[in-house]
């Protein structure tokens, strides 16, 4: 089974798509794919559905909405057997049924949820290594595993609205540290437009920001990296209400200090930016799915 959720979901038996039209349906496989070898509660599935208010009919429609699927796993496999696999499984052992809820088994096909984490891991213990390089590479090929936002075409309740979240949350501090890689390999003239971009659509995150202002002021643009911190502070005080944080402070200072040709005097990273679980290592800030 090769499983992928960060885009449009894609779940495949045999190389054929196992995925329904209708949206409901189409939920119900997106939480089973997320959690995949673990048994999914029939109430889980019922909250994310019926977004906590299921009708009194639930249980009986969660099950209709499973034999559906069974069916596409069913013709999934007939078909792999037509094509002369040499044991068909049935579409309830890919599909369990398990005291008071569903398991999908992948049958250690591939998730890209799980490759995405892998690579991430490397990456992060590379930059641990400060193997820049390494580390660059691995991150970068961690978010080249994204097609679109996570569940893109699927409706979401609670459930899943909170692990798309999480999971873009982890995209982010995963982007975050390819770029920290890249800007100590003094990459950052290359660097400049990709943070032009990412600074407009994240405008209030301080670490993008404070990134984009050390490659503006490392490619001899003082004047630019300036006018970037005036308008993170304008944006944040206008739409939080609060003041760019003590690193990011520091940082203007130390470009202030510098002067337009020489390197900033004091430390040029902001604070940390905001990732999955603030406190806890790299490891638990991408919490295993599945």
């Amino acid at each position: 089974m090769e499983i992928r959720v960060l885009g449009e979901l894609d779940v495949r038996v045999g190389g054929i798509s196992v995925v329904p039209s209708a949206p409901k349906p189409r939920q119900v496989l997106a939480l089973l794919a997320l959690r995949v070898g673990e048994v999914v509660p029939a109430c889980l599935l019922a909250e994310e559905l019926w977004s906590g208010r299921p009708p009194r009919s639930a249980r009986t429609t969660v099950q209709t909405y499973v034999l559906q699927l069974r069916e596409l796993i069913d013709r999934a496999l007939a078909s792999g057997a037509a094509d002369g696999a040499a044991e068909r499984a049935s579409a309830k052992d890919v599909l369990a049924t398990s005291p008071g809820g569903y398991r999908l088994n992948g049958g250690g096909g591939a998730a890209d949820v799980a490759e995405f984490e892998r690579l991430a891991g490397l990456g992060y213990c590379a930059m641990d290594a400060e193997d820049h390089a390494l580390a660059a590479s691995r991150l970068a090929e961690a978010l080249a595993v994204w097609r679109g936002p996570a569940f893109a075409d699927v409706p979401t309740g609670g459930q899943l609205a909170v692990e798309a979240k999480r999971l873009e949350e982890s995209r982010l501090y995963v982007l975050d540290q390819r770029i920290e890689a890249d800007l100590r390999l003094g990459r950052h003239r290359a660097l400049i437009a990709e943070l032009t971009v990412l600074v407009d659509r994240y405008r209030t995150h301080e670490g993008l920001h404070g990134q984009y202002m050390i490659a503006l002021h490392r490619s001899g643009r003082r004047g630019e990296a300036l006018e970037a911190y005036q308008r993170l502070r304008t944006t944040l005080v206008r739409e939080l209400g609060m003041e760019p944080g003590p690193g990011l402070r520091r940082l203007q200072r130390a470009i202030l200090l510098a002067g337009p040709e020489r390197e900033p005097t004091e430390p040029t990273e902001p604070a940390e930016p905001a990732a999955p679980g603030e406190a806890g290592s790299r490891a638990a800030r991408l919490s295993r799915v599945g």
